[in-house]
């Protein structure tokens, strides 16, 4: 907004305001008095009038002038000065005017001067003018006055914009940095780098996705480790005995009975390494694929009969006994069968390798609402309460079936798990450390609508 603007604008209501307060001066002190205000013999109300502008102009420096319809002055509110002077001897056209503005009675008002000219109506007629003054002047330094706060305002307001604009650029180039080098760290494998205080602004959520996506490779980046280690160690077990039979037989140390005995450990250990590799195979399926279900409704105690027929050459050589318990003749449940025959052979297998001799293993299954729920519970050497959380983890193994269970890859668990789970179903751990290990998983009941 320019100066000019401002000047028109103050300018404008102040003539506004004079030629009102003009008529409320009319109002409150003449019209009641009817036009014998204007009479030569009403010299005590002219002089109570003259007291009365007097105030109002040493309170507002508004100067009044009571004007008789011929322009004579009879009223000035600056004690009387230009009482008996008449106007329209300087001006004839002033008092035609509402508004006027300049020097036209610079000879008896000096200075440049905005006037408002109410005339004063009695019975229709025009019997004189109450004429208001104000100074340019003042008008002037008020529009200065208002420009300056403005501008000033305007100071304040850009240095405030400028230093909030600064804070938040340096906020924002300071989350921007700091986002930038968590990704960098990162991406240099620094997966346990501390990047410091979260941000409070819209880079928060890539701090956190940054924050988790590091956490993730951190745990990838050990579990790697780890694996790598773990398929060493497992692997170095079988490949030695094969190196130093095969070694021993090539030296020719040995007898045939030897030689023969040597070759059983090798199709063994090989026989071995091949399980462990074919497990490999699938847990790195599954993690790229997904488990690939074919489902199908099928009597799960149908498929467990089956399948504990093929652990009776071990069952016999241990001399344990298999216990089926089943809550009815057929429990048909929707799931994958091949998949679900391989979770039960890896429970049984692993009851049967830390089942002590001449003990036995309880299966049942029951149900309960739209699940089947299927019990594997051996009374073997049990697992610790510190490890049943680990067990599921590859390659993991416990230091009492370290001892116990020497043909382990420590993979069937991971299977177990990866298995159950994909059909949207639960597998639990109870054991005692001494007293036996018993394992439950869940499947979905066949229903009506199947």
């Amino acid at each position: 907004m320019g100066k000019k603007r401002i000047y028109d604008l103050i300018y404008n209501d102040a003539r506004t305001d004079i030629y009102n307060t003009a008529i409320t001066i009319s109002e409150e002190y003449i019209s009641s008095l009817n036009s014998d205000v204007f009479s030569s013999s009403m010299t005590d109300v002219q002089s109570s009038l003259r007291s009365e502008f007097k105030s109002f102009y040493s309170i507002s420096g508004v100067r009044v002038l009571l004007v008789r319809e011929k322009g004579k002055i009879i009223v000035d509110s600056s004690d009387g000065q230009l009482e008996g002077e008449n106007i329209n001897d300087y001006d004839s056209s002033f008092l035609s005017n509402k508004y006027y503005t300049g020097e036209g009675l610079k000879k008896i008002m000096p200075g440049e001067l905005l006037y408002a000219i109410h005339p004063l109506i009695f019975d229709q007629k025009i019997n004189g003018y109450l004429v208001l003054s104000t100074s340019i002047r003042d008008i002037e330094n008020e529009a200065v006055e208002y420009t300056d706060q403005i501008i000033f305002c305007f100071v304040i307001f850009f240095i405030i914009l400028g230093f909030a604009i600064g804070f938040l650029y340096m906020q924002n180039e300071l989350a921007l940095y700091k986002t930038t080098k968590h990704a960098k760290e990162y991406a240099l494998g620094h997966f346990d780098y501390d990047p410091g205080k979260r941000p409070h602004n819209d880079y928060a959520d890539i701090y956190d996705a940054l924050d988790y996506m590091g956490k993730k490779f951190g745990n990838y980046a050990d579990q790697q480790a780890k694996f790598i280690a773990n398929v060493s160690h497992d692997f170095r077990s079988p490949l030695t005995s094969i190196k130093g039979y095969s070694q021993a037989m090539l030296d020719g140390i040995g007898s045939p009975e030897d030689n023969k005995r040597y070759l059983e450990i090798i199709v063994f250990e090989t026989n071995r390494l091949n399980k462990m590799t074919d497990n490999l195979l699938q847990l790195n399926n599954f993690e790229n694929n997904g488990v690939q279900l074919e489902m199908s409704i099928f009597d799960i105690n149908s498929i467990i009969r089956m399948s504990v027929k093929t652990f009776e050459d071990r069952c016999n050589k241990k001399n344990i006994s298999i216990n089926l318990t089943f809550s009815s003749k057929e429990l048909m449940v929707v799931a994958d069968v091949y998949k679900i025959e391989q979770v039960i052979q890896n429970l049984t297998d692993n009851a049967i390798k830390f089942s002590h001799n001449g003990s036995s293993i309880d299966i049942s299954t029951s149900s309960q609402r739209n699940k089947a729920f299927v019990s594997v519970k051996d009374y073997g050497i049990g697992i610790p309460k510190e490890a049943q959380m680990k067990i599921w983890n590859r390659f993991y193994k416990t230091d009492l079936s370290r001892g116990k269970d020497k043909t382990g890859s420590g993979l069937g668990l991971a299977i177990v798990r990866e298995i159950v789970e994909a059909h949207g179903e639960n597998i639990n751990v109870i054991s005692t450390k001494g007293a036996g290990t018993e394992f439950i998983f869940s499947l979905k009941l066949k229903n009506e609508e199947d």
